[in-house]
């Protein structure tokens, strides 16, 4: 029996050292590919919760963006204020002056380029606000998730600081030569315009329309600026004021702000800003509409679909309505005007492509 058995091994012995060949084989393979399997699920697992933990880190990043925006605003409007005083003026027309007339086309003048560049400064800080936060909330993910191998943080605090304390140029030299650019368009477009004058709402968002113009595509002037240059300083003005004696922190403060220059002179940026003041003039229009309502008593035109359009003020009565649109656009409690601008998509998605770019671990190779 044992003979016979052995004798068969024997005659089949290629056929069974191929059959447990191929068994284990099978077997090494299975457990090649379960060990792949999970190693792979455990990859998938891992980049699931990094950008589960990085659209968080954005989220919470967004909503610091949403409070800077409104903490600042009380500064941006008492710069506008300081900058373009119709108190002064108002308190003069009550003591009747000889040159009450003088005064009043003065009045004219700051009060809607009070109104206007609170419009233009408010989108400019919501839109930079957007994009320095970004550039550095991207840098401080990528310091806190990524292992760097002991290197250096790529923003440290007082980068951190120097960086973004450029906001400033936008309240002070950017404002000032803000204030000069649309002021010389208001003089232009409502100079001529009579303070007897009436005007219609259309007619008045037709003034605000060639006030933006001149403003944004100038006169054909080489001297004219892209609205970029009141958010940010030139770049040569800021290396040669640290032309001599740069920190590693200096230099790495030069490239954030060099970084941030590229997207303001992107055409994305140019998009997302133009949405703004799209919104931003539109909102301010409607925030006059309400004072362009006819008489509660006048049935005629308040049944009429385009009523607002058959109700005309003399321009003497839309100043004082202009001059304090102010508080309404720079408003640290969120407004219409505020909330509209932070819930633009635009901006959203603008935020969320610059938070991307800037939080992507090939930022480490830089």
């Amino acid at each position: 029996m044992l003979s016979s058995t052995w004798n068969f091994i024997k005659r089949h012995k290629r056929k069974f050292i191929f059959a447990g060949a191929f068994a284990g084989g099978v077997y090494l393979l299975g457990k090649y590919a379960q060990r792949k399997l999970q190693e792979m699920q455990e990859r998938e697992a891992a980049e699931y919760i990094a950008q589960a933990r990085r659209q968080f880190h954005f989220e919470s990043n967004q909503r610091t963006c949403n409070m800077t925006v409104l903490s600042m605003l009380p500064t941006l409007r008492e710069a506008i204020i300081h900058h373009l005083n119709s108190e002064s003026l108002t308190a003069l027309l009550k003591s009747k002056p000889a040159n009450k007339v003088e005064i009043w086309e003065d009045l004219k003048i700051i009060s809607f380029t009070r109104s206007t560049v609170a419009v233009y400064s408010t989108c400019m800080l919501v839109v930079l606000l957007r994009v320095q936060l970004n550039i550095i909330g991207g840098y401080l993910y990528l310091d806190n998730s990524v292992t760097k191998n002991g290197t250096l943080p790529l923003a440290p605090p007082e980068v951190q600081q120097q960086y973004l304390s450029s906001i400033q140029h936008l309240l002070g030299d950017g404002l000032i030569e803000l204030i000069t650019v649309v002021k010389k368009a208001v003089q232009e477009v409502l100079g001529p315009v009579s303070l007897k004058q009436t005007l219609s709402l259309q007619e008045l968002e037709q003034h605000v329309t060639q006030i933006r113009q001149l403003v944004e595509d100038g006169s054909g002037s080489s001297r004219h600026k892209a609205l970029s240059w009141y958010m940010m300083p030139d770049e040569e003005n800021t290396l040669a004021d640290q032309a001599s004696g740069l920190t590693e922190n200096d230099i790495t403060t030069i490239k954030l702000l060099n970084e941030t220059r590229d997207m303001l002179d992107s055409p994305d940026f140019s998009t997302v800003l133009n949405t703004c003041l799209s919104r931003g003039f539109s909102r301010f229009l409607d925030n006059m509409a309400e004072f362009f309502r006819p008489p509660a008593g006048d049935s005629t035109l308040c049944s009429t679909p385009d009523s607002l359009s058959h109700v005309s003020l003399p321009l003497a009565k839309i100043i004082p309505i202009a001059n304090g649109q102010i508080h309404s656009i720079c408003s640290e409690v969120p407004t219409h005007f505020v909330q509209d601008l932070l819930m633009i998509d635009q901006v959203k998605e603008f935020a969320a492509n610059v938070y991307e770019t800037f939080s992507s671990p090939h930022e480490l190779q830089k």
